[in-house]
């Protein structure tokens, strides 16, 4: 049974932390091949199981040696009909990976919670296209391509759902509907061009403000990935409503753009005390952020300072 479908722990006042960039820790760090950027064929294998694990491993003990909580996102960025298709998929073949996916961190839970670590599962969506290029689809349409992943979530132990790197308002809408219709909590997450905007050219304010509006606030909240503090810094001006809807961030390493990224042969991990130093300054700034954690170029050690900048020391973090 989901632990906290009905209790969401870190939409309240305590923090939690959440992994950095599995796709790219698992090709450049780790060699592995992962065809259509997709590390949810790992779970097919015994050997792509535990090098999973030891990925999140890696992340939960930092959550522990802070005292702090872990949002578990499965590894399932790429586990819809289209990217699906393209790795041989059908939809049952989609379902039971998506379940395997939330057993497997259902399995991490049970050997990492701790009562100053709780441990929330979400299952990852991704966009039906390209995270860098903007989609097409209409919130109805967006909402039936999403139904059969976010259902198959909403059958497991999953806490709820995030839809990371959403370019359009229009599939953000269809996913949060999907998820209200399955009876479990969604989170959305954009993505923005060097400028601050989606690439459709909205602003991040008119996305979160047309999505709660056209959802009825159903969105647990919102975060930004896949994308530098310096791209979206002066689209947060201060002491406005909407930016209490974001409740974390999980940034690149690199400041370059995504067409600098989507060309790039080698890693851009950036510096991470700097990326650390710059989620201080967005936390003094968004009043309800209490997810900290990575996308493209980031791992273990970007989320160890950012733990170091925004957490307050503990005695097991000495």
């Amino acid at each position: 049974m989901p632990k906290y479908r009905d209790h969401l722990p870190q939409t309240r006042d305590r923090m939690f932390l959440s992994d950095g960039g599995m796709e790219t820790t698992l090709i450049f760090h780790e060699g592995q091949d992962l065809p259509c950027f997709a590390s949810f064929i790992l779970l097919e294998t015994d050997e792509g199981r535990t090098r999973l694990k030891s990925y999140y491993e890696r992340y939960l003990s930092i959550a522990r040696q802070n005292g702090v909580g872990f949002v578990l996102d499965s590894a399932t960025w790429r586990a819809n009909p289209d990217w699906g298709a393209q790795l041989g998929y059908n939809a049952q073949g989609l379902r039971r990976i998506n379940e395997a996916s939330i057993a497997m961190l259902a399995d991490l839970r049970h050997r990492w919670e701790a009562p100053e670590t709780p441990c929330v599962i979400s299952g990852a969506v991704g966009p039906r296209g390209d995270g860098y290029k903007i989609g097409v689809m209409s919130a109805s349409e967006a909402e039936e391509y999403h139904r059969a992943q976010v259902e198959a979530f909403a059958g497991t132990e999953a806490d709820m759902v995030t839809a990371f790197t959403l370019t359009t308002v229009d599939e953000a809408i269809g996913i949060a509907r999907a998820a209200r219709a399955c009876a479990i909590p969604s989170a959305i997450s954009f993505t923005v061009e060097t400028d601050g905007r989606l690439l459709s050219g909205r602003t991040i304010a008119e996305a979160i403000e047309i999505v709660d509006q056209e959802t009825d606030g159903a969105p647990a909240y919102f975060m930004i990935n896949c994308a530098h503090p310096t791209h979206f810094d002066r689209a947060l001006p201060s002491d406005e409503k909407w930016m209490a809807r974001i409740g974390g961030i999980k940034a690149n390493a690199s400041s370059k753009s995504h067409a600098e990224l989507d060309e790039a042969e080698t890693l851009d991990a950036g510096d991470p005390v700097a990326l650390g130093a710059q989620y201080r300054q967005l936390q003094s700034r968004l009043p309800r952020m209490r997810i900290l954690g990575g996308c493209c170029g980031t791992d273990h050690r970007h989320v160890a300072a950012m733990a170091r900048a925004c957490l307050p020391m503990t005695a097991s973090a000495l």
